[in-house]
């Protein structure tokens, strides 16, 4: 089984990238995050490994 490399400095779109596990980080599991209003969107961050997601 092969892992995915995220980029960690790319924001993804959730409609692209849906998450693996719901309310869960795709690259780490963790289910604590950091939400933010960016260029008009709401951006989730993970604040284990702070992958970025456009809800």
């Amino acid at each position: 089984m092969t892992e995915t490399q995220y980029d960690l400095n790319k924001i993804y779109d959730y409609k692209e990238l849906p998450d693996k596990v719901s309310g869960r980080c795709d690259n780490c599991g963790n289910a604590h995050f950091k939400s933010r209003v960016g260029q008009g969107k709401f951006i989730r961050e993970c604040r284990e490994c702070g992958m970025k997601k456009s809800i």
